[in-house]
């Protein structure tokens, strides 16, 4: 959880906020067939549905306050990876510092299947 202090109090926003938000930007870039995950303990690799997407982003709290973000996704087949990565990445840092106000240091991004 991140916890925002201003003048009028303090603003608490919870792991499941972060991840969402996170995989939601994740999901709208091009190229992006979703996020990728395991259904158990070293399960097949699937790609997740809207509503479970989270479990495909890990958030990391670091000790100034900033978060460290690691994502798997799955994407279409011919597109460039490296150009992906680079718009997820800071579509990511872009929606997480002006929807929450929460500063990123690192955002991981791990491509764990080509679709297509």
């Amino acid at each position: 959880m991140v916890n925002i202090q201003n003048e009028n109090g303090t603003i608490s926003i919870t792991s499941e906020v972060l991840t969402y938000l996170a995989g939601d930007a994740a999901t709208s870039c091009f190229g992006v067939k979703g996020m990728a995950g395991r259904s158990e303990k070293n399960g097949p690799l699937q790609l997740l549905r809207r509503e479970s997407m989270s479990k495909g982003v890990h958030v990391i709290y670091n000790a100034d306050g900033s978060l460290s973000l690691e994502l798997h996704i799955g994407v279409d087949h011919g597109v460039n990876m490296a150009a992906v990565s680079r718009s997820i990445i800071n579509e990511v840092r872009y929606k997480l510092s002006q929807s929450a106000g929460v500063p990123v240091r690192n955002v991981d991004v791990y491509i764990d299947t080509i679709i297509g």
